[in-house]
């Protein structure tokens, strides 16, 4: 049996979940895998749940770390954390989903056994996913400037809406009138993208979304760009300052910082079974076709 290395990431918020825990680390103990645990999801493991990690584990304290597999027990945050200390290192993410919807961590707990084994007799899927980059031309974002969701400016708290001056490749397109605007990723298109409007891309599209959120204009319509284009915001705010989120982590910005916004040198690569369809998860998860009637 050929040894592979997993890197493990989780959610420290679900104790319900635990048994699904155990069922993963019997599963990779069976097959004496190499085991790495993030520290935090390592110390909930062993102090809150009382669950016995194998013998020979590596605690993960910083993004120094490598691995055949990267896997997310959680939800789709919990995959974008996973996504974000992953990196550029080219490691493939199999997200389980310990949640509700996800999109992105779409495999459940019982398929856990089939998926493993798949993963040992290389039958299964990697999937490209685009990533965004931030950049300030003043300074730089104050947390990680990557994004395999979106990239959202926002008005702050229950302020007025701001003006987003936006140009394409230096090109002016249009100064919007709203409570925010989205940059998403067709990964991106199924989360806080689709809550407002915005087109749901199949993944692998070369593609981006413009979205803007609340607008103040019912003639502003989303807009589909190429991945290549580099989108330059201007912001303007009633009180000088606004919310930069990247896949929901939010800091705060002046208005005279100037926003750039391209995809980036790396691309994430999101596992998944062979027999997966993303069609399959739209019918599944949005529930396609389901006649609420019955």
């Amino acid at each position: 049996m050929r040894k592979l290395r997993f890197s493990l990431f989780g959610n420290a918020f679900q104790a319900k979940k635990s048994t699904s825990v155990q069922k993963l680390l019997c599963l990779l103990q069976e097959r004496e895998a190499e085991l790495f645990i993030d520290e935090t999801f390592y110390h909930y493991l062993v102090d809150d749940l009382q669950i016995a990690v194998p013998e020979g584990a590596k605690l993960i304290c910083d993004d120094q770390f490598e691995a055949d597999v990267a896997i997310s027990m959680g939800g789709d945050g919990t995959f974008l954390e996973a996504a974000r200390r992953v990196g550029n290192k080219g490691i493939p993410i199999l997200g389980v989903n310990m949640g509700r919807l996800g999109f992105l961590a779409d495999i459940s707990p019982s398929e856990l056994p089939h998926t493993i084994e798949q993963i040992y007799d290389d039958n299964y899927a990697v999937e490209d996913r685009c990533v965004l980059q931030l950049e300030y031309d003043k300074g730089q974002p104050e947390g990680y400037p990557y994004a395999l969701n979106e990239v959202a400016v926002l008005k702050r708290d229950v302020s007025s809406m701001i003006s987003i001056r936006v140009d394409i490749n230096g090109q002016y397109l249009t100064t919007y009138q709203a409570d925010g605007l989205i940059i998403n990723t067709p990964t991106g298109s199924t989360g806080y993208a689709l809550s407002v409007g915005g087109s749901i891309m199949q993944p692998g599209c070369h593609t981006l979304g413009l979205i803007p959120v609340a607008p103040h204009s019912l003639t502003v319509r989303p807009l589909t760009l190429t991945d290549d284009t580099v989108v330059t915001l201007s912001v303007a705010a009633r009180n000088h300052r606004f919310l930069v989120s990247i896949d929901g982590r939010s800091e705060k910005c002046s208005e005279d910082v100037r926003l750039t916004i391209r995809r980036a040198p790396y691309s994430i690569k999101v596992l998944k079974r062979s027999s997966q369809s993303f069609f399959g998860t739209l019918r599944e998860k949005l529930m396609w076709g389901t006649d609420v009637r019955e």
